[in-house]
């Protein structure tokens, strides 16, 4: 029996609310047990409601600022320097710029 003013819950398992983050079962479990993410068990049986994954992936956005501390500020101006075999003929580097390097510019003057 179900109530006139409430709409179905639509369920997701362990596995597809995993998916649906983009991370591991073992990282599910530990949102659940560290109590960011609300999970329901029947017996054996986790089940997540779909809209508390839609709340906690809300919950995650990342507010634009937050991360500096992940980029150090950049001292002076810098300028790429690939290494040799990079070169087009022309001076100009193209492919693949796995050995490039950043390396301060000498002062203009």
């Amino acid at each position: 029996m179900t109530d006139a003013g409430r709409d179905p819950i639509s369920w997701l398992s362990t596995k597809e609310a995993a998916e649906r983050l983009g991370v591991t079962l073992r990282s599910l479990y530990r949102f659940i047990d560290e109590g960011g993410l609300a999970a329901y068990k029947f017996g054996r049986v986790i089940r997540l409601q779909e809209s508390d994954v839609d709340a906690f992936i809300e919950s995650s956005r990342i507010v634009p600022g937050s991360l500096e501390h992940l980029y150090p500020e950049v001292k002076g101006p810098t300028r790429v320097v690939h290494g040799e075999g990079r070169s087009d003929g022309n001076g100009n580097g193209h492919g693949n710029d796995s050995g490039a390097q950043r390396q301060p510019l000498a002062a203009e003057g």
